[in-house]
């Protein structure tokens, strides 16, 4: 079964990506780390109940990668935002096979972390980059359980697309994840309602 593993802002720089999470929820980030394999760096931020936000982009300072950037990144332009939500998975071989259009295996770590994701030949998952993020956790520990809290609660996650039913259909058999919702909208998207001490938040 596919469980929300955490949401990702995406940025032309990691500064604009932070920045856009830091007006948002109000709070700072916490430091991340850089991913060698796709020349990208991160920062995180946890969540309630378990998840976390990310803030992702290019690294200026790595080598390009021979292939291409997970999450789109290649080809990602405009504001910082709220761009691609990351599923939970067992077992990643299994979940490619149910559903191939994740992309193939590809296996990461950094830091002390070691995961496996499902990335698209061309980095671009499919729906507009809107159907989720696979991946599957070799750590006892992955970052949502083990990054500081922040008080803030992820209360809901929606997924927007002009052919959002069929999305929501195709996930339906794998995906256990109660915070999610899919509604038809002109225009892809992604919008996180959250609550903290200062009351809602959306990212």
């Amino acid at each position: 079964m596919l469980e929300l593993d955490h949401i990702a802002v995406l940025g032309g720089t990691l500064a604009q990506a932070v920045a856009h999470v830091e007006a948002a929820l109000g709070l700072s980030m916490g430091p991340g780390g850089r991913h060698a394999r796709y020349g990208t760096h991160n920062r995180l931020i946890g969540l309630a109940p378990a998840v976390y936000l990310e803030a992702i982009a290019i690294d200026p300072d790595a080598p390009a990668p021979d292939d291409a950037r997970w999450f789109g990144l290649d080809s990602f332009d405009g504001p910082a935002r709220l761009d691609k939500w990351i599923a939970r998975v067992p077992d990643i071989d299994a979940a490619i096979a149910a559903l191939p259009m994740a992309g193939r295996r590809v296996d990461l770590e950094r830091d002390g972390l070691r995961w496996s994701m499902a990335v698209p030949e061309d980095g671009a998952l499919p729906f507009d980059g809107k159907f989720p993020a696979l991946i599957q956790w070799h750590v006892a520990r992955p970052p949502g359980q083990s990054l500081p809290p922040s008080g803030l609660t992820l209360d809901q996650l929606i997924v927007t697309h002009p052919e959002a039913p069929a999305l929501a259909a195709l996930l339906a058999p794998h995906l256990n994840a109660p915070l999610v919702s899919f509604r038809p909208a002109p225009r892809p998207g992604l919008r996180a309602r959250l609550t903290g001490p200062d009351g809602p938040r959306h990212v």
